[in-house]
């Protein structure tokens, strides 16, 4: 009777856990901290090729990240959740900017409208304008879209939506890969 009542309330509880949407993601960021590793996409030399307008930096060229690790980022200041991220992200530059190069490309923005929202925030990471084609392998799809490029180039992680890149996981993560 005692084992019954136990496998009832450990079948509950890890049913509780599955189902609950604010479980599963607090269990999924804690053992799987990658929303989606894709090991075999590697970035080429054309990809790289995007004149990029500075913002809060002068204008360069992706191409001169290459060899690097890289946050790379697509957002737009009309985008809610692109906007609820902005502080993660921050705190990302301000801890591990030694770590790797941050590239934020705003998309379907005004120049004054991303300077108004950098100076009103008073954020300072690395911002930028595309003023070439983007490839179709990073193109986003939806807003935001983050991917962490390792010195060669290789696709680490693609996170196309809202995501808390000040959290310890996405810390142990970009820790590990970029070493």
């Amino acid at each position: 009777m005692k084992k019954n009542i136990v496998f009832i309330v450990l079948v509950i509880i890890v049913g509780g856990a599955l189902l609950i949407p604010g479980v599963r993601k607090f269990l999924g960021d804690q053992f799987f901290p990658v929303a989606t590793i894709e090991n075999a996409v590697t970035v080429s030399e054309t990809d790289y090729d995007i004149d990029l307008q500075g913002i809060n930096v002068p204008s360069t060229n992706l191409k001169n990240f290459k060899d690097k690790p890289v946050f790379l980022n697509f957002w737009g200041t009309w985008c809610p959740p692109c906007r609820k991220e902005w502080p993660t992200i921050q705190k990302l530059y301000d801890t591990r900017k030694d770590k790797l190069d941050f590239v934020l490309i705003a998309m379907k923005d005004e120049e004054a409208a991303v300077r108004k929202f950098l100076q009103e925030n008073n954020y300072n990471v690395p911002v930028y304008i595309a003023q070439s084609p983007i490839s179709e392998k990073l193109l986003p799809k939806a807003f935001p879209t983050t991917f962490l490029l390792d010195k060669n180039g290789r696709i680490l992680l693609k996170e196309d939506a809202y995501k808390d890149w000040s959290s310890d996981s996405s810390y142990r993560f970009i820790d590990t890969v970029t070493k």
